[in-house]
């Protein structure tokens, strides 16, 4: 009789189009985000944790690139209830908290969120299913003036986390300018917002894809369509000539200055009321920057900013990254986009009924980390690990526990080795895995002498690699303190290694 076949194990590995993050980057990522964290709290922002799940209705139709609400996220149906979906951003939740909780919030209402979010999306290079976001929002607001803070702000957070000024630029338009010039181009109907809305998708799709497709791609989406390398084909908005020629003269209109680019923008909104408004806008938004010292050095006037998202009513923002690296085959480009946002009245509406102005900017953290990891603001150097004590004997685990119970109490990470003890040079490898800057040992012979051994691993490592027999000598990598000194001893060794030396 044949045995019956073992059950298949399950492979261990990550599902397509997600990734794991391990010490140092979530360390990293968690810094950076503490940065950004107090600019917001200095402008007056508060913290806001949202579930990250929501009802496929609460998120509603926004994620770009799709018809239906259950494309591109991570949906199920509960048993005779809701569909419910993983959040795709932190904005669409945000809508639902302004709305369910409008009684007791404050109005305005500033806060910022940092989270994963979920897109159920074809993954590539670089383009994961799951990704971080970190977003700052008011909702409450009529104003330009909160759109205007709300770009000074992403300003002063970038240069806090390390991007000099001058390596990056905010870039703000206006969406009611796009929409004058597609009125003016024929697909906008100010007495039917329905009439085009599909063919509008498209253009502003394409026309927030010009930095990635160039000239001739994105008069190709505005036509009749385009394939790309791949094969895939994107139909197009089926725009005419001349009506191409007009959103193409939008994207053209930067002027040498905000005054000679809002003429420009003027002239092709031409009697377009909605055009005129969001050209006096941007206007006024220049204007209160320069009050608050934020110039063109900082933040600028750029029509070619348009955004893809349908949800943004008003001014839109882009934060650009503006030095060079390498890609992967060595050629020189510019880093790039790693923020964008914009004003969104109409998404609390869909709650209530009623108009509710918002505006709010979004970060792409793992974008970020790499760029701070290109100017060498981080990652240059591992971070160091725990101290480790080590353990030459296992009835004496109560000592070994209090030594590193007292290196806790001093604010110095540690841990003891809890692996098989009888190897000691499997600790000592354990050790250097670890990254861990300092061993601590003690058998039997130090314990009766009231002593312990400190090995500075680093410096072991160096002298192993480079030193000469007299240097080794004269700077020895272990050393004999008081068990009383324990403390004080590992604090001296690694604040000599703090300073390089």
């Amino acid at each position: 009789m044949a045995k019956d076949k073992a059950p298949r194990r399950p492979r261990a590995e990550t599902p397509k189009g997600f990734r794991d993050y391990f010490g140092a980057e979530v360390t990293e990522r968690t810094e950076m985000l503490g940065r950004i964290a107090e600019v917001y709290h200095r402008y007056g922002f508060d913290p806001l944790e949202t579930s990250a799940v929501e009802t496929v209705e609460a998120l509603g139709k926004f994620l770009p690139d799709v018809d239906r609400p259950n494309e591109g996220v991570f949906a199920w149906q509960e048993e005779d209830s809701d569909w419910l979906a993983l959040r795709y951003d932190l904005t669409a939740p945000l809508a639902r908290v302004a709305a369910q909780y409008r009684n007791d919030l404050p109005s305005p209402y500033r806060r910022y969120a940092m989270g994963p979010v979920w897109r159920n999306e074809k993954p590539g290079p670089g383009r994961f299913r799951q990704f971080y976001q970190c977003d700052a929002d008011t909702v409450g607001a009529p104003t330009v003036a909160a759109d205007a803070e709300i770009c000074a702000m992403l300003s002063d957070a970038l240069e806090h986390v390390g991007i000099p000024r001058g390596d990056y630029v905010i870039r703000v338009n206006n969406r009611k300018v796009l929409n004058g010039v597609m009125e003016v181009a024929g697909i906008l109907d100010p007495s039917d917002p329905e009439r085009f809305s599909h063919q509008r998708g498209i253009v502003l799709r394409a026309v927030d894809k010009f930095d990635r497709l160039g000239d001739e791609g994105v008069r190709a989406l505005l036509g009749k369509g385009r394939m790309d390398e791949s094969g895939d084909y994107t139909k197009g908005a089926g725009l005419g000539a001349e009506q191409a020629e007009v959103v193409m003269g939008f994207m053209a209109a930067q002027g040498a200055n905000g005054e000679a680019t809002a003429a420009n923008l003027r002239g092709l909104v031409g009697p377009s009321a909605i055009g005129s408004e969001g050209v006096r806008e941007l206007e006024t938004i220049a204007e209160l920057l320069d009050a608050q010292g934020y110039g063109p050095d900082r933040i600028i006037v750029d029509p070619a900013v348009v955004r893809g998202l349908g949800y943004y009513t008003g001014p839109v923002f882009e934060a650009e990254l503006t030095f060079e690296i390498l890609d992967e085959k060595g050629r020189k480009r510019s880093f790039g986009s790693v923020s964008g946002g914009g004003r969104y009245d109409d998404l609390v509406k869909r709650f209530t009924g009623q108009s509710v102005p918002a505006t709010g900017i979004s970060i792409g953290v793992d974008r970020l980390l790499a760029a701070l990891r290109a100017k060498g603001r981080i990652g240059q150097e591992a971070a160091p690990g725990p101290v480790v004590v080590t353990v030459m004997d296992r009835d004496r685990m109560a000592d070994y526990m209090a030594m590193v119970g007292e290196l806790r109490a001093a604010g110095i990470r540690a841990e003891v080795y809890l692996g098989n003890p009888k190897n000691f040079g499997n600790q000592l490898k354990y050790a250097d895995k670890r990254a861990s800057p300092v061993a601590v040992i003690q058998g039997g012979d130090e314990a009766a002498r009231g002593v312990v051994q400190l090995k500075d691993l680093i410096l072991g490592a160096e002298i192993a690699a480079a030193a000469s027999h007299e240097e080794w000598k004269a700077q020895p990598a272990q050393t004999e303190v008081a068990r009383a000194d324990l403390v004080a001893a590992v604090r001296a060794i690694l604040a000599r290694r703090a300073s390089g030396g």
